[in-house]
This record gives C-alpha cells, sequence and structure tokens, in this order.
C-alpha cells in the first residue's frame, strides 16, 4: 500500500503517487465514465488517494469528465483528494473569441475559475487549488487576493502553484494568508531543472513536497532510439535485477523520489496494468551509487 505523506507543514495529506488526468479524454476506448471508475478504484487499491486535474485539460473538458464520473458513485469523491489547476486560456470551442492563448491570474479569474471546477465536478470544495502558470501581467497581491478568499470562503482547503521558479513563489507566499503547499515542476531522467535552479532547495527550506509533472520526460524517456533516453535503458537493463526486476519507468519514478525534497510523482496512464506496475516504484530505494549511475547515463558524462 502506498503511503500518505503530508505535503506542507499547514497542508493536506496526499498519497505519494498522484494519479494524473491530462490525458484521459485522448483514447476513445478507455473515455468512458465506466472505465475511469475501474481506475479510480484500483488507485485506491493501491493507495493511491490523489488526483490531478486542471482546468485546461482536454481543452476544458477533463473537469466535467471527472464530474460525470464521481455522480456515478456516491461517496466516492471523499475518498480522495482532488487537486486542479486554473489560469491558462486558449482558443476553443466554448471561447471562439480568442485570438491567442494567454495567462490569467487576476483575483476574479481565480475565483471564476474554481467556481466553475466546483460546478463541473460536483464537488463542495477542491482540496488543492494551483496557479498553473505565472501571469507575468499580475501582480502578486492580486493574484494572493483570490487565493486567500477561495481559502476564507471554504471553496479550496490549500493553495499552490505550478511552474513558478524561486523568486515568483517567495513573492506570492509573501503575500499569502495560508502558506503555499506546493510547486508543481518538470521533474525526470531527461528534465533535471528542480535539482539545479533552486526549486528543490526551495522546497526542502520550506517543508514542502513539490509534484513532479511528466516524470517520463513526455515520454521520451521511454523511446530508446533517442540517445540519452537509450543510455538510460541500458543502465536500467544493469540495475534491474538488484531491485527485483524493476522496469525503466520503475527506475525513473524511484529516482525522482529519492531526491531529498521528496517529490510527489504524477502518474499519466489510461491502463490498469501501468498503474500497478507503476505503484512497485514507491518501494524501490535506490542506492546512492546507482542514483548517480542514472544521472550519469541521462547526461551522458559523469559529475563534475
Amino acid at each position: 500500500m502506498i503511503q500518505r505523506v503530508p505535503i506542507a507543514p499547514n497542508g493536506p495529506s496526499f498519497s505519494k503517487l498522484i494519479y494524473g488526468t491530462w490525458r484521459i479524454l485522448d483514447d476513445a476506448a478507455t473515455a468512458t465514465a465506466e472505465d475511469l471508475l475501474r481506475r479510480l478504484h484500483q488507485c485506491l487499491d493501491l493507495g493511491i488517494t490523489t488526483v490531478d486535474t486542471a482546468e485546461i485539460y482536454g481543452l476544458y473538458k477533463v473537469e466535467e469528465f471527472i464530474g460525470e464520473t464521481l455522480k456515478k458513485e456516491p461517496g466516492l469523491r471523499d475518498k480522495l483528494e482532488i487537486v486542479t489547476k486554473c489560469g491558462i486560456y486558449v482558443p476553443c470551442e466554448f471561447h471562439p473569441e480568442r485570438r491567442t492563448a494567454f495567462y490569467n491570474a487576476e483575483a476574479s479569474r481565480l475565483v471564476k475559475s474554481t467556481e466553475k471546477s466546483l460546478r463541473l465536478m460536483g464537488i463542495d470544495h477542491i482540496d488543492l487549488l494551483l496557479v498553473h502558470r505565472p501571469d507575468w501581467l499580475t501582480g502578486a497581491d492580486e493574484t494572493a487576493a483570490g487565493l486567500n478568499k477561495l481559502l476564507k470562503d471554504g471553496k479550496i482547503r490549500a493553495a499552490g502553484v505550478s511552474n513558478y521558479n524561486v523568486h515568483q513563489f517567495e513573492l506570492l507566499n509573501s503575500r499569502m494568508d495560508q502558506p503555499l503547499v506546493t510547486n508543481q515542476v518538470e521533474f525526470s531522467l531527461l528534465h533535471m531543472d528542480p535539482i539545479y535552479d533552486g526549486t528543490g532547495d526551495q522546497c526542502q527550506r520550506l517543508g514542502i513536497k513539490p509534484m513532479a509533472w511528466s516524470p517520463l520526460g513526455k515520454g521520451a524517456l521511454m523511446d530508446s532510439t533517442q540517445p540519452a533516453s537509450a543510455r538510460i535503458h541500458a543502465k536500467c537493463a544493469e540495475l534491474g535485477a538488484k531491485y527485483d526486476g524493476a522496469t525503466v519507468d520503475q527506475l525513473a519514478y524511484a529516482w525522482i523520489m529519492a531526491h531529498p525534497s521528496q517529490p510527489l510523482p504524477i502518474i499519466g496512464t489510461n491502463k490498469l496494468d501501468r498503474l500497478i506496475a507503476t505503484a512497485k516504484s514507491a518501494g524501490i530505494r535506490l542506492e546512492r551509487e546507482d542514483w548517480y549511475a542514472l544521472w550519469t547515463a541521462a547526461k551522458g558524462h559523469g559529475i563534475p
């Protein structure tokens, strides 16, 4: 059973692996409420209790799909922590008047988007709301005003951000009545920025756990024809037997979770067998030398 951990000193407890819904509408064969129900129950059986989504996912259709699914089984929502994000607005069938994609983290926009998310998912609160991307035209006071109002009104239980750098995070956090609880960032063997850009260090200093999106490098990690991926595959083939036959993706998830900031990887799959296999990564404890061996394989050279 996958462990649950507090994401921050003032934050909720989440499962160490999170089920992501970015692409749950991509495959028509699995884009049914019945299939999603099966996956959610499989997640719960594995101890994966946290679900990550976003207003923009599926061009603004995923949240509604989640809502339709939850309606089929009253009480299921109470077994889950729901994370959603808002702040990205693009041309789509619902807004044909939009000509250009843009960010908007103004207070009124955050409140309106959150209220829409609640309505579409048929829930009375969101466990964690994230500002999806920094909005360069909105000041921290304005963004914080929206998040603080949502917290005060009980529409969200906690607030955080996604894709913020350390300075943007610190500025917004300084305006919050209730501290931000996470930063959801891209992190994988093929995208190690959080190790170098201060994101992981900031999370450690504040005692918060980052969430890691695209932990398989947007799927590129599984393409062994790419040079970096080929080197990682070769190293994982060496290490697999040592870790009870662990696969490339299992070792890749374990590599992320070994970082001292204790990231929570977001799983993006529509297949039950992949959910079950990925869950095993939570039990893998990479030895120090093996972690650096995977770093070396990804980079194509040794440490400085």
